[in-house]
């Protein structure tokens, strides 16, 4: 029991900071796509500019506009969930957020799905819409896969704890007769 009660803390733990995080990731890396370039100091914009260039990602480099839907729906619905997640998770034995780390997790997989998809089966070469960005070894596409892949492997994990634990599982209460 001590055992599963550890376990369960340490993966909240580890959820919370996932949260934590991801706040400063999306406001000061991901929104650059979407928001005015006058928010951002010249500095921040150069790091993504560098990371961009050096990891050959494509995305950041000449974000499409089916990128930037899910960077506005990072925004709009994942960016306030962040906090409340954190809490709810560093602090633990909050039941509550079970039905909407369920929703963020799966949103945020299914947004992973054709991100993935693009760096592996999209043919950089060409002038297509990447305009010949992007990467050009398998190499570089397993790196790019590899930063990306945690936003897709922990929802995953945070989904599975949401649907398998006992701890966050409801029970119905059934009325008496």
């Amino acid at each position: 029991m001590m055992g599963t009660l550890s376990a369960r803390r340490g993966l909240e733990w580890l959820l919370g900071l996932y949260f934590l995080t991801h706040v400063p990731i999306t406001l000061l890396v991901d929104m650059q796509a979407v928001l005015p370039r006058e928010l951002y100091p010249v500095e921040l914009r150069n790091v993504l500019t560098w990371y961009a260039k050096e990891f050959k990602d494509p995305l950041l480099q000449n974000p499409p506009p089916w990128f930037k839907s899910f960077l506005f729906c990072e925004l709009v619905f994942q960016l306030p969930f962040f906090p409340i997640a954190t809490y709810a998770f560093f602090k633990g034995s909050c039941k509550w957020i079970r039905i909407p780390a369920i929703i963020y997790s799966v949103h945020t997989m299914t947004t992973l799905i054709p991100i993935l998809a693009t760096f592996l089966f999209e043919d950089f070469s060409k002038a297509n819409g990447f305009k010949a960005q992007g990467p050009k070894t398998f190499r570089e596409r397993l790196t790019l896969i590899s930063i990306y892949a945690p936003y897709f492997l922990i929802p995953l994990m945070l989904l599975l704890f949401m649907l398998r634990s006992p701890y966050y599982k409801y029970e119905e209460k059934r009325k008496k007769k």
